[in-house]
């Protein structure tokens, strides 16, 4: 989780600097494609075993709104500040939340709802509408949350069954089937220069994604979590170092909230699961 943490705010710096000269949105394609060249070890290794699943169409769902959520996210990158884009972008799990109760039946009692309103009261902080001008990149990142809350429950149902590494491999290929005609409408072809960023964001974004879904997979929620918003700390570093930029302090007071919601609901997510069996046994 703790390296995820790192690969994930380096691709932000990278897709940041890459986006000077390359449509977001080719970024996003060609980051598909060099993360399936990069997963063909372990396509070769496993063979057709890496592709063996009873739940394909879940896997396209997935696909479908994480290449939208994609999209929306490395435009917002391209214009964003990164320690404001992370915090916004914290609002995924709450989104998850919700749709959880929407979708998966799951029932929350006042303590969740107190903390997802806590979590939204954060995100205001941090926009500030009506005192400042919420900018088109903030609404984007926003709304990518709210696509990446969606496969966060698709996530959930795929890992019951399939592999981190078979989760990886069908959200490349089908990533790369659905962003190739958009990407081909906006295309511009790179300069020789361009090409080395371009590999190292496939490369580190697929390292960030296959140490998070293994992180996910073998810690709790609770555990878990804390060591993402570590996120915020990268991108207020290298937004610094990188791009000369400086938080103010209600993006950091905004953050914090939302952090908190999303620890809590994890929290309470753990505290349910561990009572469930000794309900059961009783």
């Amino acid at each position: 989780m703790l390296v995820s943490t790192v690969f994930f705010s380096l691709t932000h710096v990278a897709i940041r600097e890459a986006s000077a000269h390359t449509p977001p949105i080719q970024i996003a394609f060609l980051r598909n494609v060099f993360a399936m060249i990069f997963l063909m070890p372990l396509m070769l290794k496993y063979g057709w075993q890496l592709w063996k699943t009873t739940q394909f169409p879940l896997h396209c769902v997935r696909a479908v709104f994480h290449v939208m959520a994609m999209f929306s996210f490395f435009t917002a990158v391209s214009i964003t500040p990164l320690a404001k884009l992370t915090a916004l972008n914290y609002t995924a799990p709450i989104f998850a939340a919700i749709l959880s109760v929407l979708f998966l039946g799951e029932k929350f009692r006042i303590h969740r709802w107190g903390a997802i309103l806590f979590g939204f009261l954060g995100a205001l902080v941090v926009l500030r509408p009506g005192v400042i001008q919420v900018d088109f990149g903030s609404l984007l990142v926003l709304f990518s949350s709210a696509l990446w809350g969606i496969t966060l429950v698709v996530i959930k149902f795929l890992s019951r069954k399939d592999s981190s590494f078979t989760m990886s491999a069908y959200m490349s290929l089908l990533g790369t089937i659905l962003s190739a005609l958009p990407a081909w409408y906006v295309w511009q072809t790179p300069e020789l220069g361009q090409w080395p960023i371009l590999i190292l964001i496939g490369l580190i974004s697929t390292l960030g994604q296959l140490t998070l879904t293994e992180g996910l997979k073998n810690l709790d929620t609770t555990a878990a979590m804390p060591f993402d918003y570590l996120r915020l700390i990268w991108a207020a570093l290298f937004g610094f170092v990188f791009f000369s930029e400086v938080p103010d302090v209600y993006i950091w007071i905004g953050a914090i909230m939302i952090c908190s919601s999303g620890i809590w609901i994890a929290y309470r997510e753990s505290t349910q699961k561990m009572a469930k069996p000794a309900l059961d046994e009783s």
